[in-house]
């Protein structure tokens, strides 16, 4: 039996558990924290209330995502049909990077392999060695299913067929993100989450420690928590406005600054895939879903000015000045020197912003809400949490800082003001490294829980005109007979498999009509 010592103690930790949780703001960010919160502490545990003022709007630009969006989905109990039917959802197999490395190029960033591995050596070293063999050897997206999908506007879920690339094809979605935010507050209420409509207009901090006591409403009414969740914005009420933590500044290395966004009617062929194009200065993104396009140019305006850069965004979506009042957005690349600072998370745009080139945003806000379930505090006493939980959400961000710095860092535009800065700008240490270490090796070295995985690294690299000088020595150990066997009969198959699948449209009408 439990001795009463043992129970007295089990007792006094059950008092200590957080038992109240405010998120103060609502939007992407804030409702998928609400119902990833629901579903792990159950509302006999943990009371948790989403402070929100209709009268704020959101940023909105975040409709793209990457593949592990379907993970967070899954765990909160979302129905992926229903869910693209409410959300005017279409599929995402890949990131198209048009003149990104030098005007009239164009390449995929595909999610999932390269063909296959073979004696546990990376595909792209056979790759490799075909191109210094054959000098002209077929384009890496040749060995990707993801790819060949997308080069037909088809899309197929993925198959439970061994070593067949159907089973390989991974995707993600594009949705609208305010009906994203509007489904998963459904989720979020019925599991228990208490709604509050207002604006916080005053922040109680403790005399004694700093702690967060309550948030004081415009109606004067006050909300007491053990724990805050900042879910803001850019505002950033609680971790800058009341907290005052630091921003850590990464614009020298990322100087796009502003982004107009804009909805036109939706495309004729619905394409699987993101479309990124590159301008004189920055980039154009084009986002296709069922019942609109979202459209958006990223720049930097200490290169072009707001006028001529909304000119640029006007003439490029073949619309009249009368037709075309894009959204603003002002932001600065970076994240808060602390995620988690005493009692408050920041989460979403008030924890930081790294543009949405790779379609990072929304991810972001899974990943930290991960994070911190994994590391999940009791009231008091939660450095040595806090401390693992800022450092695994730096290691994150630099990583996908590193990979987005890639995109401009190597590129060929030497007619460009914009883009010669990229080129001569100073980069990371950790990235000179991945560069050169490819160079020489075809090697791609990366952290375990880097976000992007050497597929991923290998598609901008050889995407962006980094070539290689080599590559493993182990990938000699087949003859050229069976690598030119094996690499035609990889492409071979692949194609044939991207031939069956049926046309994206045709596959949203079956499986998730709005």
């Amino acid at each position: 039996m439990i001795s009463y010592i043992e129970l007295s103690t089990i007792v006094k930790k059950m008092q200590n558990n957080i038992q109240n949780i405010a998120i103060v703001g609502g939007g992407t960010a804030g409702w998928m924290t609400a119902a990833a919160l629901a579903k792990v502490l159950p509302s006999n545990h943990c009371k948790i209330t989403l402070i929100e003022s209709d009268a704020i709007g959101t940023v909105g630009v975040g409709e793209a995502t990457i593949p592990q969006i379907r993970t967070f989905n899954k765990i909160i109990g979302v129905n992926e049909a229903e869910f693209m039917k409410q959300c005017q959802g279409t599929f995402k197999l890949a990131i198209q990077f048009v003149d990104w490395q030098k005007k009239g190029t164009s390449y995929y960033h595909p999610f999932g392999p390269y063909g296959r591995p073979i004696n546990n050596l990376d595909f792209q070293h056979y790759w490799l060695r075909k191109h210094f063999i054959e000098q002209s050897p077929e384009t890496l997206e040749s060995y990707s299913i993801n790819a060949s999908l997308c080069n037909n506007n088809k899309f197929l879920l993925p198959q439970n067929i061994n070593n067949s690339p159907l089973s390989q094809i991974a995707y993600a979605y594009h949705f609208d993100a305010s009906l994203y935010a509007k489904h998963l507050r459904g989720i979020a209420e019925a599991a228990g989450v208490s709604r509050i409509e207002g604006e916080v207009t005053r922040v109680k901090l403790s005399d004694k420690n700093g702690y967060i006591e309550s948030v004081t409403l415009a109606s004067n009414k006050e909300i007491k928590a053990d724990f805050f969740i900042d879910a803001s914005g850019f505002k950033g009420l609680l971790i800058d406005g009341a907290l005052k933590v630091s921003y850590d500044d990464w614009s020298k290395q990322l100087p796009a600054n502003k982004a107009l966004a804009f909805a036109t009617k939706q495309l004729k062929q619905i394409p699987p895939f993101t479309r990124s194009i590159a301008q004189r200065v920055g980039w154009q993104w084009q986002i296709p879903l069922q019942h609109r396009t979202g459209n958006g140019y990223v720049y930097s305006d200490s290169f072009i000015s707001e006028d001529e850069a909304a000119s640029t965004f006007c003439k490029n979506l073949e619309l009249k000045e009368g037709e075309f009042s894009p959204k603003v957005i002002s932001f600065q690349t970076g994240k808060r020197s602390e995620v988690w600072h005493k009692n408050c998370l920041s989460i979403g745009l008030s924890s930081g912003f790294l543009e949405p080139l790779e379609s990072t945003s929304i991810h972001l806000v899974q990943s930290t809400i991960s994070k911190f379930l994994g590391l999940l505090p009791r009231k008091n006493d939660f450095e040595a949490e806090r401390r693992q939980f800022n450092k695994q959400v730096d290691d994150e961000y630099l990583s996908i800082r590193d990979f987005i710095i890639l995109h401009y860092y190597a590129n060929d535009r030497k007619e460009d003001e914009f883009w010669r800065y990229c080129k001569s700008m100073d980069i990371p240490e950790t990235l000179k490294e991945k560069i050169h270490l490819y160079q020489e090796t075809g090697r791609i070295q990366r952290p375990p829980n880097d976000l992007f995985g050497e597929s991923s690294w290998l598609a901008v690299l050889n995407g962006q005109g980094i070539t290689s000088k080599g590559y493993s020595p182990l990938a000699d150990a087949l003859t050229n007979e069976k690598m030119t066997a094996f690499m035609h009969s990889t492409e071979t198959v692949i194609k044939k498999c991207a031939a069956s699948a049926p046309s994206h449209a045709d596959f949203i009408k079956k499986y998730c009509p709005h």
